[in-house]
């Protein structure tokens, strides 16, 4: 009886395995547009104690998420009605967060923090907390708004904000869609925010530790029916979470069925955090298309900040 229920086991597992869309060579084949879009917060919010929650419990919380941003819709029109001097935030035709927390296995997450297991980011360590003091220095802990360069990369439009382009690639306010193109020796992800694009070098080395680059450089191979992505040479404007150069991350996606991929990614920099530390959550298939993000088409914000600047070392208003 027992030997049975194992055979039919293993074969229900090579039907479901035969199942997945695979390409030439054999591996999963992981193209197509996905979304990372969801309500899951980095890190675990008071209300959540575990790391999972029934499915209850996650329509509750939500719906309160849903009122969260219909009420900064109305108040951002309200204000701009008004002819406030504030502009309010974003308004809800610019939010796409989705509207549930992920689910993996069947089960609700709570926290995009895998691990460690009480869903929150390692504490920095000491010379990590220096480096953050040191660059948030000045008007209010903004930061020197001396030149364009002082600026963040995403306010400057080099890369998206948030980490939405990774790695690890990681859901924001809205745009958190992403094309996989695969071939044998090369993956490429296209990120619909500020159309950053990666570039996985399949089975290669890693360049020489003085090439820095943006999104780092990725380097591919196959675990079984898992991609594997090792990203290090960050440049050390990246601060990934106040990271550093030596962030270094692995990123691992699964295909689960023809709908989802299971991503994760562990991110390692002792120089910034107290233990290395997981996040995971899954990318859906959506029909797209990924659409142009003109970050600088428009954008008032560089000269105005740095405007705005200028005038209050004079003192004027």
């Amino acid at each position: 009886m027992r030997k049975c229920i194992l055979l039919a086991l293993a074969l229900s597992a090579m039907g479901a395995d035969q199942k997945l869309p695979r390409t030439p060579d054999g591996h999963p084949d992981l193209q197509g547009i996905w979304t990372n879009v969801t309500l899951t917060p980095m890190e675990r919010v008071a209300d959540f104690k575990a790391l999972e929650v029934s499915e209850a419990e996650a329509a509750a919380y939500e719906k309160k998420e849903k009122a969260r941003t219909i009420d900064g819709d109305v108040n951002s029109t309200l204000l701009q009605q008004a002819g406030s001097a504030g502009t309010g935030a974003y308004n809800d035709l610019f939010i796409d967060r989705g509207q549930q927390y992920i689910r993996l296995n069947g089960k609700v997450r709570t926290s995009l923090v895998a691990d460690p297991p009480d869903g929150k980011i390692p504490p920095m360590t000491a010379a990590a907390r220096d480096r953050q003091a040191t660059l948030a220095a000045g008007r209010g802990g903004m930061g020197r708004f001396d030149s364009v360069k002082d600026r963040p990369t995403s306010e400057r439009c080099l890369i998206g904000f948030g980490s939405t382009s990774g790695p690890p690639m990681l859901p924001v306010l809205y745009n958190n869609n992403y094309q996989i193109v695969q071939t044998a020796d090369t993956v490429m992800i296209l990120v619909e925010m500020v159309h950053d694009v990666r570039i996985i070098r399949m089975n290669a080395q890693h360049a020489p530790p003085d090439v820095r680059q943006w999104l780092g450089d990725s380097v591919g191979h196959w675990d079984g029916d898992t991609l594997v992505v090792d990203t290090t040479n960050f440049s050390p404007m990246v601060r990934f979470r106040g990271s550093s150069e030596n962030l270094h991350v692995i990123e691992r996606f699964t295909r689960a069925d023809a709908n989802t991929i299971v991503y994760k990614a562990t991110i390692d920099d002792p120089t910034t955090f107290s233990k290395t530390w997981s996040v995971e959550y899954p990318f859906i298939a959506t029909d797209g298309p990924i659409y142009e993000y003109a970050c600088h088409e428009g954008n008032y914000a560089m000269p105005d900040i740095l405007g705005g600047a200028r005038k209050a070392e004079t003192g004027k208003k």
